[in-house]
This record gives C-alpha cells, sequence and structure tokens, in this order.
C-alpha cells in the first residue's frame, strides 16, 4: 500500500523535448485517454449487483505498490478472496504482509458494497490457503456513507493545503476504526511528534533507496505514461504524483537519473509538512488473520476521511523497514508491538485515479 514518489524534475522533461519524437509522444497516450479507458471501473454500484460488479468494487481498494494480489472465486452465498502470490513484491514485503492488509483493504470493500445492496455478511479468515471469506445472506440494504465513498477514494500523494481537523472529525475517523476488533488506532496531530515520525519516513526511505533489490522491484511496478498504464492496468502510475509522462524506454533510466533519496525526502517532508495529521494501526498480532483486520480498518478510514472530504497516503517506510518499528511503537505509546499501517490525511486535491484490472481477469472459478 506505500505508493512512492518518483521525482522527475525539469531536466526530464527537456530530455523527453529533445529525444523523443513526435510519434514516440503519441504512442504515451494522454490523460484524456487514460481517464476515459477506467471511467468504467468507478462507476455506480447497480442497484441489483452481479458478483462481477460487486468483485469490481472490491477491487478499487488500495494495494501495496498496485501490484492488486488477489483473485476472487463466486458462491451462491460466498466469495472468496485469495491472495495471488504470483504478484508479491518479496523485497519490500517479504513475509506478505502487505499483501493480506491489501485483501483486508478488498474485503471492505466488498462487505460495505454487499450490505448497501442488501446481502449484508461476514468476513472470516481461512488459514488454510490465506483466504479471506465473505459469507452473506439477502436482508434488507445498509447504505453507509462509507459505501458512497468507495467510488471517490483514492491514496493522494500531492501537497495537502494545511489546514487542520477538529476533535468532532477525529472523532468519526476513531469511529469507523473501532468496529474491527484487534485493531489499534494512534492518531497524530501534535507537531512536535509529527516530527518525529517524519525523521523515521526519512529514515526509511534512505535505507529503501539504497538498497539496489529494492529499487529495481520498484521501478518494475512504475508506469510512466498513460498508455502503459491501461496496458498493464497495474502499477504506480507515476503522473498521479505529478510527475510528466515519459516513454517506456525513458522512464526507468529518467528514474535513476532524477529520483534521490534527498530529493524524495524533501517531496516527503513538504508532504507531511501539509497534512492534518497521521493514522498509525497495530494488530493484534503478526499473523495474516490480523493483517487482513488492519486492512479493513484502515480501508474503513480511509472511506470515512473521504466521505468527510479528506484525502490521504500512505507513509509505510518506518514498518516496512524492520529496524525502525520498534522506535515507532515507542512512538504510538505500543513498545514490544509491531506497527503495521501509517498514514497521513488531511484536504488537498483530486490526482488521477490509479487503473486496476478488469473484474473478470481476476475471478477464478
Amino acid at each position: 500500500m506505500n505508493r512512492r514518489q518518483m521525482l522527475v524534475g525539469a531536466g526530464a522533461t527537456v530530455a523527453v523535448a529533445g529525444a523523443t519524437a513526435y510519434a514516440t509522444l503519441s504512442a504515451m497516450g494522454s490523460p484524456s485517454d487514460y481517464a476515459e479507458g477506467i471511467a468504467s471501473l468507478r462507476a455506480p454500484l447497480a442497484h441489483t449487483p452481479s458478483g462481477l460488479d460487486l468483485v469490481r468494487y472490491a477491487t478499487l481498494a488500495p494495494n501495496g505498490h498496485n501490484t492488486q494480489p488477489w483473485r476472487f472465486r463466486l458462491g451462491a452465498k460466498r466469495i472468496e478472496i485469495l491472495p495471488d502470490f504470483s504478484r508479491r513484491t518479496p523485497v519490500v514485503d517479504p513475509d506478505d504482509h502487505h499483501l493480506f492488509v491489501s485483501l483486508g483493504c478488498a474485503a471492505e470493500n466488498l462487505s460495505l458494497a454487499s450490505a448497501a445492496r442488501g446481502a449484508p455478511g461476514v468476513v472470516g479468515f481461512d488459514p488454510r490457503g490465506g483466504v479471506v471469506r465473505f459469507d452473506f445472506e439477502r436482508a434488507a440494504a445498509i447504505p453507509s456513507a462509507m459505501f458512497d465513498a468507495i467510488g471517490r477514494r483514492q491514496s493522494t500523494r500531492g501537497v495537502y493545503d494545511g489546514r487542520g481537523v477538529d476533535t468532532a472529525t477525529l472523532t468519526m475517523l476513531a469511529k469507523a476504526v473501532a468496529t474491527v476488533p484487534g485493531v489499534g488506532l494512534v492518531l497524530m496531530t501534535d507537531r512536535t511528534q509529527i516530527d518525529r515520525l517524519r525523521d523515521l519516513v526519512l529514515a526509511g526511505n534512505d535505507a529503501q533507496m539504497a538498497d539496489d533489490a529494492f529499487v529495481r522491484e520498484l521501478k518494475s511496478w512504475l508506469r510512466f505514461n498513460p498508455q502503459q498504464a491501461l496496458r498493464t492496468r497495474d502499477g504506480l502510475y507515476s503522473v498521479a504524483s505529478g510527475n510528466p509522462a515519459l516513454p517506456d524506454w525513458l522512464g526507468p533510466p529518467a528514474f535513476d537519473w532524477f529520483s534521490t533519496a534527498q530529493s524524495q525526502n524533501e517531496q516527503y517532508a513538504r508532504q507531511i509538512r501539509s497534512s492534518a495529521g497521521i493514522a498509525v494501526f497495530v494488530g493484534a498480532g503478526a499473523h495474516p488473520e490480523h493483517w487482513v483486520r488492519v486492512g479493513q480498518a484502515c480501508q474503513r478510514f480511509a472511506l470515512q476521511a473521504t466521505a468527510l472530504g479528506m484525502k490521504h497516503a500512505f507513509l509505510n517506510q518506518p514498518v516496512e523497514v524492520p529496524r525502525l518499528r520498534p522506535e515507532l511503537a515507542s512512538l504510538v505509546g505500543l513498545p514490544g508491538r509491531r506497527p503495521d499501517i501509517v498514514i497521513r490525511f488531511g484536504y488537498g486535491p483530486a490526482t488521477p485515479w490509479s487503473a486496476r484490472r478488469r473484474a473478470e481477469s481476476v475471478i477464478i472459478t
């Protein structure tokens, strides 16, 4: 779920202008082509949705590097979400923590969408194979502001406007998470505490950007132009972070030239400074079932924030670099626990949506 910044400056734009012919630029596609190509993903859910429609809504959930590491199996009164280990990110996520958190986010979308259309149910976990189960029955519809926010939610990785949030808003965010058992939430709004969190993020980014294997894995999931993002329908669309579109062949070397730990750290510091607060999620244990619940909780938080007009983005470096976890746990007052997810939140502009694979391509029999 941690979406990395690719900071490419004016030098990259000049390189594109000087080295790329018109035909190559045309082959990159346009923002309008991209927006049109993914518009159907966020179409309103039918009042009597098919299983395919419910899966489409489930896949709008956040997930690490936008790998979409899930498959769905449809039954009469059950939908199963299976981990797709072919889409692992073993360097940044060696124990599949983020993978199972992603499954939990998808399960929460599925639960909210199904309940809103008259089929509320219960999310469970089968440790044999790490399968998330959603069992449902036909009953009265349970509409909710969080369901309404599913199609609008996005991880917004830009600078926010610096506005704070009031106590009532923080209470609503906390209540959205409280319904998921076994997940702790710590909300930071004190600037001194946020600055300490910022230092952990920057230290984690330094460590990751110094790791050649991490950088190779990250680059393999970057999508540098609209056409590439539409072709794969996965990965991190760099244009969504405010970067210029680059041809497929230029994107990877441009990343090496211009995206440094220092430039990223400067951007992360600006983003954190502009945020209203930071949310840290801590599960009851360090096993896939706990991570699925963390995913449900952080998705409920993200959807409630969206319903309240806020944006959010993930800052997971301090949980991805093991040596930083104890310091983060102490910072949030939970020494000895393993922190799971870090999210910044605040008020900011919308950015281009991330692509998703079509629902039919992730359903298995």
